[in-house]
């Protein structure tokens, strides 16, 4: 077995298990986070030409980006934020800081292994909060795991079938459908029933 599926194998049958033992204990929420970067030139879904055309998507010509960072849980909530530049273990622990706030319960979050999630000042401030019980990191190249992803997925199919002139236009429209998806729980709680992330459905075991 190569060293990334052994890893794969030991979060989802011994650690992942102990987080879930600590968060069923503690009565607190596991939130799943990740950044990515929404862009205006990305085009996806289907279209329809003449045939033996090439079919056209319209476009602007204009590129804009944002940046974003944002946690699901099983429960269906979701938090979210938009920042421009990179994201650093200030910007990371600020956001650490508004999600512990926004809940009325103990927070347990899984990420990835960016910089800014293994910097000293980010382990410090878990250490310090004991409303977050603990900041885990998924095994490396395994964003499969991450229900997170879907989220994304689903902005940017949202983003590839229209044509945003401006950067105000851009920015209304994320902040728009991510509003949106915050407001769905049915549709968060649909990223952990996939085949790959089902393991972190704690409601499909009840």
């Amino acid at each position: 077995m190569a060293a990334g599926s052994k890893k794969i194998d030991e979060w989802l049958n011994v650690r992942y298990p102990q987080i879930l033992s600590q968060a069923d204990e503690q009565d607190a929420i596991i939130f799943f986070l990740d950044e990515s970067t929404a862009k205006s030139e990305s085009h996806r879904g289907r279209t329809w030409g003449v045939k033996g055309l090439t079919p056209v998507v319209k476009a602007t010509g204009s590129r804009h980006r944002s940046n974003l960072i944002s946690v699901v849980s099983s429960e269906g909530i979701m938090r979210y934020k938009t920042f421009t530049g990179s994201m650093n273990r200030f910007a990371f622990v600020n956001f650490l800081k508004s999600l512990v706030r926004s809940v009325d319960k103990p927070v347990i979050v899984i990420t990835d292994g960016h910089p800014a999630h293994r910097a000293k000042h980010t382990q410090e401030y878990v250490a310090q909060e004991p409303r977050l019980l603990g900041l885990h990191l998924l095994p490396s190249y395994s964003p499969e795991l991450n229900p997170d992803e879907q989220a994304w997925n689903y902005l940017k199919e949202k983003l590839g079938k229209v044509a945003l002139k401006t950067k105000d236009e851009f920015i209304k429209f994320i902040r728009g459908k991510m509003r949106s998806l915050q407001k769905s729980p049915e549709t968060i709680k649909g990223f952990f029933r996939l085949h790959d992330t089902r393991y972190a459905c704690r409601q499909c075991y009840v």
